[in-house]
């Protein structure tokens, strides 16, 4: 249990603020989006999401200052600003939504046969 002088590192009371930067041109690595987002504050981190089985970036990402002030200079200044001709969209990053079954499942339907198809099949005989 955390005492009251200790909530920083128990994680309940973080002072740092994370931002989601969406609309990343495609090229862009973790080192260029910490510099373009260095002017606002100290980054504790800075992380551009790519795909897990090609490694390309998927466009957006998060920066991770260590103020709440810093993190929101930044919204401000740069959310639908230009970069190698994108609009950036910056907001205060969100938790996603956790799902009860765990990570989020594509649907692609019914894939069991169907009984009358199969039963079919077998009354012919």
């Amino acid at each position: 249990m955390c005492s009251l002088t200790k909530l920083n590192e128990c994680g309940r009371n973080k002072v740092s603020a994370k931002v989601y930067v969406g609309n990343l041109p495609f090229s862009f690595t973790d080192k260029e989006l910490a510099e373009a987002f260095s002017s606002f504050g100290e980054i504790t981190e800075a992380v551009v999401i790519s795909n897990k089985y090609s490694g390309r970036s998927k466009g957006f990402g998060f920066v991770t200052f260590a103020s709440k002030e810093s993190a929101d200079k930044a919204i401000s200044e740069m959310n639908g600003k230009e970069v190698a001709g994108r609009a950036l969209k910056v907001s205060e990053a969100v938790p996603m939504e956790s799902s009860e079954r765990g990570p989020p499942r594509r649907d692609f339907g019914d894939r069991r046969p169907r009984q009358s198809e199969s039963s079919d099949e077998n009354s012919e005989e």
